[in-house]
């Protein structure tokens, strides 16, 4: 979602059930200062909602967030993790080991716990870019990443409700 082609203060319609959720944030402190404006931009976005469990988990860098959004999962019962963190491009392929890792775990956690695990991680050249899109002139990525976690959170809800209805043709 970028905010550029969609405002990150998009209004969305949650239920109830979608307000009573647990919502995990795992974020990284590698590149704290960002990581932290990210957190602020996702905890307000979900307060904004009426969310009422948020669960907020510190871990030391990037490559550690899917072992934290796992255990958000299984031993808080999370129903849905964000995960932040912030990766800044340097001289060697440190960058490029750790976007994939990071980037394949979070997408395989989604899968297999059948939950939203969402990719809050900014990918970036530099540490100016990362404040653009840490609450700078391109928004606030956490914010979106949290608006993320709510839609596909409602879009189950609307699932489960629909495949309890019962069917009559095609």
């Amino acid at each position: 979602m970028a905010t550029h082609l969609k405002s990150s203060n998009t209004a969305i319609n949650i239920s109830d059930d979608v307000k009573r959720k647990h919502i995990g944030i795992v974020v990284a402190e590698w590149n704290k200062d960002i990581t932290g404006s990210l957190l602020e931009g996702a905890s307000a976005a979900l307060k904004a909602a009426g969310i009422e469990t948020i669960s907020i988990k510190w871990v030391p860098g990037a490559f550690e967030l899917p072992l934290g959004a796992q255990y958000l999962i299984e031993l808080a019962n999370a129903d849905a993790v964000i995960a932040i963190g912030c990766l800044i491009k340097g001289e060697t392929p440190h960058f490029h080991y750790i976007s994939e890792a990071v980037t394949g775990s979070l997408s395989r956690l989604n899968l297999q716990y059948i939950k939203p695990v969402v990719y809050g991680v900014l990918t970036v050249d530099t540490h100016e870019q990362a404040k653009e899109r840490a609450g700078g002139s391109l928004g606030n990525k956490g914010e979106e990443a949290a608006l993320v976690a709510l839609q596909m959170l409602q879009l189950r809800e609307e699932i489960k409700a629909e495949s309890g209805r019962k069917k009559v043709g095609f």
